[in-house]
């Protein structure tokens, strides 16, 4: 059989998943924290016709003959660069700049990672994620960590006093006020670090997890290397339109190209076996 009906075979399923990695990216252009992702390609094993070899006195020497056998997946990414932010107003949206840090939020048993932070509080008074995930706050001092829990009333003299307002200090300190102007430090958004942040496995839900080559998580607040803490603000998408659609358009092109060669292929194996007529 022809080798480049293989290769043409190849290239198309490539091509496929380079169209499923950018609509992926397409579909999530307005997902807050989304990091887009990138395919990258390899080519693939060689067979050899005609081997190497070295000069002698009488001649020069002979290149090795390989012939290709098409094209393998190399990588794909997830570009963890950071985008544009959007004005929101509201206290617990939040968003990270000039660092790379995450939001860590918990399901009761794992830890996940978030550039997503829009924080909402529930019933209890836990500062959670939009799927309830409790946002973990973090003690410098001690290096504890822990859920927050923001009092939506105090007491004061056997009244009952309501939350007034909260503010977000710049390395993620959470300040409440209350109605008699008593104003509480409750604690300190936790954030993360990697040493190798590309390779944090997606969870979906706008969460990262740890795996083998991201390292552990590195644990701190607001500040330096984890970058500032803006309240107010959310973190857009990493997704350039343009760009996806270029690639797009390359990876349809691609695609049509490949299956021109394995039509071009059986062509030439149906004049093959019109030979025998």
């Amino acid at each position: 059989m022809l080798r480049s009906m293989y290769s043409g075979i190849s290239g198309m399923k490539n091509m496929q998943i380079k169209l499923d990695v950018i609509g992926n990216n397409i579909a999530n252009v307005n997902t807050f924290g989304f990091k887009k992702g990138r395919i990258t390609f390899k080519d693939a094993m060689y067979q050899t016709i005609g081997s190497a070899s070295g000069g002698t006195a009488t001649r020069g020497g002979i290149n090795a003959k390989q012939v290709g056998l098409g094209s393998e997946i190399a990588s794909i990414d997830t570009i963890h660069t950071e985008s544009s932010m959007q004005n929101t107003s509201r206290p617990l949206d939040l968003a990270i700049t000039k660092g790379d840090g995450y939001f860590v939020v918990n399901d009761g048993g794992q830890d996940y990672f978030t550039r997503a932070g829009n924080f909402y509080i529930d019933e209890t008074g836990l500062l959670v994620n939009s799927d309830g995930f409790r946002v973990q706050g973090f003690n410098p001092e001690t290096n504890a960590r822990g859920d927050i829990t923001i009092p939506k009333q105090i007491d004061e003299g056997g009244n009952s006093v309501g939350l007034q307002s909260i503010s977000i200090s710049q390395t993620g300190e959470i300040i409440a006020q209350y109605e008699n102007g008593t104003v509480n430090t409750i604690s300190n958004i936790a954030l993360a670090r990697f040493s190798n942040a590309e390779g944090l496995d997606k969870a979906g839900g706008n969460l990262y997890q740890s795996s083998p080559n991201s390292g552990d998580p590195q644990f701190g607040i607001g500040g330096g290397a984890y970058g500032t803490v803006v309240s107010g603000k959310l973190e857009m998408s990493n997704v350039d339109l343009s760009e996806e659609f270029t690639e797009m358009i390359v990876a349809q092109r691609g695609f049509q190209a490949n299956s021109r060669i394995i039509t071009t292929s059986d062509e030439i194996l149906q004049e093959l076996v019109n030979l025998k007529r």
